[in-house]
């Protein structure tokens, strides 16, 4: 049998945790090691299963990587083997981690060829890659599909700079593409770019090894191409989903929770749509702290309307939190609707907490209207799994919130995203253990 987490929920919880470095930040930054043979110093490098693999990837293809703490590590892409990718290894490793996708830009840029495997990843409708492929096929790469090893091998020999607009502003997407014209010749252009800090985080980095990009935290950004770029060294930004996990995780249990070193200016609009749900947070020098509350109540439109909490493209809320929102949502006072647009079957896991005793309205797969219970009653504990890695840490904030015993089984999904996660609950004071 996989791991499990049993839970003993019900208990307020109290002191303090510091966040993780983002995950979504550190694929982008760790594909970028590729573009050049100098030395990279990384920190702030989470601990987690799609991080390690694309770390260990990395070593595979020739990267010299050494570990200097646990979250710093060294990189020097100097000898790369080009034909590990078409290796049986690769395809095996390069197949199960979305992530890998990330090494492509990269490694057209200053090789002129890639391969990948097709991606695997998380089960929350179709996350397509078009939009990379497109990318990379404007600046003049050509896509052969080999349809018998499910391979794409692309020849990128002659990168050239040029106008992009983009059909969707994907970040993983965006990133990619950023990395491929880096190097490429003349100035690219990409229109409705993606503007997440992560994104604005890579450009930053890729700036003092010596990339131009301008347009840094808008959808337009211009990018004249060098020759090479140099070594530097790089922090990783707090992770803010998990920082918006522990705000929600805080009012589900009525705890007193300080978060450590947020880079408040970072999270955009998230403290807000805490705020709306009714959760008082306040900032102490780089700290979120929330007191204990036994009550929040979820505000209404100006007009008396019934609050609507909708995801879209950074700087609006991002659709990772949505999941957590929705949870947070059922002690709240008042009703919320949550719309998922980005992702289709992301809210299924709603039927786990209509077990547990929760007032939820599943509408259609992007749409469903939580009904506060006030606090009034409590949720019970059930056995359940976790589909997807949000909504994993969803199931496990109501799990702390639920009277009685719960059990979360696959908790391999949560533990793609957050590292470390019961230890950090428990030194909080969380009934939490791992059978």
């Amino acid at each position: 049998m996989k791991n499990a987490f049993e839970i003993n929920g019900g208990k307020p919880l109290k002191g303090e945790i510091i966040p993780q470095g983002a995950k979504n930040e550190a694929l982008q930054i760790l594909s970028a090691v590729l573009l050049t043979s100098e030395k990279m110093t990384i920190s702030n490098i989470p601990d987690i299963k799609d991080v390690n693999k694309l770390i260990e990837l990395l070593g595979d293809m020739g990267v010299k990587v050494e570990r200097l703490s646990a979250d710093t590590y060294t990189f020097e892409a100097a000898n790369i083997n080009l034909d590990f990718f078409q290796s049986d290894v690769f395809k095996a490793k390069g197949g199960s981690l979305r992530g890998s996708i990330m090494i492509v830009g990269p490694l057209l840029a200053r090789f002129g060829k890639a391969a990948i495997p097709k991606p695997g990843g998380d089960k929350i409708g179709r996350r397509r890659l078009d939009t990379h492929f497109l990318g990379f096929e404007k600046l003049g790469a050509k896509f052969n599909y080999n349809p018998e090893d499910g391979f794409f091998n692309v020849d990128a020999t002659d990168l050239q700079g040029t106008y992009i607009l983009l059909d969707e502003a994907s970040v993983t997407g965006t990133a990619n593409i950023v990395m491929a014209a880096v190097l490429a010749k003349g100035t690219t252009t990409i229109y409705n770019a993606a503007c997440e800090p992560y994104l604005q985080q890579l450009c930053k980095m890729l700036n003092r090894m010596g990339a131009k990009i301008s347009g840094i935290g808008s959808n337009l950004l211009t990018i004249e191409g060098v020759t090479e770029l140099k070594g530097t060294e790089h922090r990783m930004l707090p992770d803010m989903i998990e920082i918006g996990s522990f705000i929600g995780l805080a009012a589900m249990t009525g705890s007193e929770i300080t978060i450590k070193d947020v880079q408040y200016k970072e999270l955009g609009i998230i403290p807000d749509v805490f705020r709306r749900l009714g959760i008082k947070l306040e900032l102490r020098g780089d700290d979120i702290y929330i007191p204990a509350q036994d009550h929040y109540e979820i505000e209404t439109f100006i007009d008396g309307s019934i609050m609507t909490i909708a995801d879209a493209p950074w700087p609006g809320f991002t659709p990772d939190l949505l999941s957590i929102v929705l949870v947070v949502a059922i002690q709240a006072k008042g009703s919320v609707l949550i719309h998922q647009k980005m992702f289709e079957s992301r809210l299924f896991f709603v039927d786990k907490l209509l077990d547990m005793g929760a007032q939820i309205i599943l509408c259609d797969p992007h749409r469903a209207t939580v009904i506060g219970l006030n606090k009034q009653v409590q949720l019970r504990g059930i056995s359940m799994t976790s589909p997807d890695i949000r909504a994993g840490v969803s199931l496990l904030i109501a799990a702390l919130s639920a009277q009685g015993k719960s059990t979360i089984y696959n908790i391999e999904q949560i533990e793609r995203g957050y590292q470390h996660i019961d230890e950090r609950l428990r030194a909080l004071g969380a009934d939490i253990v791992r059978i």
